[in-house]
């Protein structure tokens, strides 16, 4: 059986695949960064402040992030808005399986279930075998270039998994270690500074160092969010999970809109149509395919 891997066609007739995913640039962490800190106050609001339960709010957190991670999924071109809307539900479903696992149903904050630093194990666990997953299907693990339809849905499985672990991860280190909201916010921006600094003088692996960010940003916006909600002789703003949810929600419109003009002006270039990484095999596009190829400037034209 041969193991010849075809060969590329011509660029003039070259297949390629709309872009879903965005670039990984300081716009796209800012907005991470709002996304999940949304999801951390508004699971607050809905499960703490309104008591309805973690149970009932991760149901209707589902609901919601079913919808738009299928309407993503479903996309023809990357929209600001609707993957954004899919960090954001990741974030929130996150938040309640993570308070499920570590705390137990209820409305409150009682430890009834199997506590922060078990829960962040099983999360580790599951993220390790969603990325051995990804690496058998033979899919890319560069979160940039994504095409086709399998890589973009592990892509999501692992985003849900990561936030989920972040959540666990960020109340271990607030609560266990006794640092308190204020004090880990700082340590994970310390160690969130150290990966930017590997990313730029390092060889590291830019996508290990890529879903640590992803991972450590989660507890950092919970933090953040801690920041703005909580009482103000607990060391917070006392804005209450209300208004710390709707003033993250406008920043976070905001910067979306900011992203959305961007786009506008200057328009995700394809990537090449999507082959099996271990086998040369096409494979099925997450997107809208399109007859493309390299100008004189190195742009792509459509």
């Amino acid at each position: 059986m041969s193991s010849a891997v075809p060969s590329s066609p011509a660029p003039s007739s070259a297949r390629y695949v709309m872009r879903k995913l965005p670039h990984v640039t300081l716009l796209f962490w800012i907005l991470k960064t709002l996304a999940v800190t949304l999801g951390e106050t508004a699971g607050d609001l809905l499960g703490i402040t309104l008591k309805i339960g973690y149970v009932a709010t991760a149901l209707i957190f589902l609901v919601f992030f079913l919808i738009v991670v299928i309407a993503q999924v479903k996309a023809k071109r990357f929209h600001a808005a609707l993957f954004w809307a899919v960090v954001l539900g990741t974030s929130m479903v996150g938040t309640e399986i993570s308070d499920f696992l570590n705390r137990g149903a209820g409305d409150g904050s009682a430890q009834n279930g199997i506590g922060y630093v078990w829960g962040a194990v099983i999360l580790t666990g599951l993220l390790v075998v969603v990325f051995l997953v990804w690496w058998r299907t033979g899919q890319t693990y560069d979160v940039e270039n994504i095409a086709s339809r399998k890589g973009e849905i592990l892509y999501w499985i692992a985003i849900l998994v990561s936030n989920t672990l972040g959540t666990s991860s960020g109340d271990w280190l607030s609560d266990d270690t006794g640092l308190g909201f204020r004090n880990a916010f700082f340590v994970i921006a310390a160690i969130m500074l150290v990966i930017v600094a590997a990313h730029y003088l390092t060889n590291i692996n830019g996508t290990l160092l890529f879903w640590l960010a992803f991972v450590l940003t989660r507890p950092l916006g919970a933090a953040g969010g801690d920041s703005l909600t909580k009482p103000t002789d607990e060391g917070g703003l006392g804005w209450g999970t209300l208004g710390g949810s709707a003033a993250l929600l406008a920043l976070l419109i905001v910067f979306l809109a900011y992203q959305t003009y961007l786009v506008h002006r200057d328009p995700l270039a394809p990537l090449p149509a999507p082959v099996n990484r271990l086998t040369g095999e096409p494979q099925r596009p997450n997107g809208a395919l399109v007859m493309a190829g390299p100008d004189d400037r190195g742009r792509d034209v459509r």
